[in-house]
């Protein structure tokens, strides 16, 4: 079973992936003013990898943009080379 943590303060913010009670994996953002977030890092867990949770990762990120209406740039490269194939992600993409 997955869960989600999702931690946030002032300038910076993330999500830790669950498998269970083992963490998966991690997403983590710096925000850029009220509306964007910069997707800096994400990591899948070696004994996890394979799997497609790094996509989750993103997605989850992607989800949290929609629904509070932000825009996100893309700098880690794995979140970059997921947003340059996904169309569907062009609504958040601050390019």
């Amino acid at each position: 079973m997955q869960n989600w943590i999702h931690k946030e303060d002032i300038s910076k913010g993330g999500f830790t992936l669950l498998e269970g009670t083992e963490e998966a994996g991690i997403i983590t953002y710096s925000k850029a003013g009220r509306k964007t977030l910069i997707i800096d890092h994400t990591e899948v867990y070696e004994n996890f990898s394979g799997k497609g949770l790094g996509r989750k990762l993103v997605d989850k990120v992607v989800h949290y943009a929609r629904e509070n209406n932000l825009k996100i740039i893309p700098l880690c490269p794995y979140a970059k080379k997921v947003f340059e194939k996904e169309a569907d992600f062009l609504d958040v993409w601050d390019k």
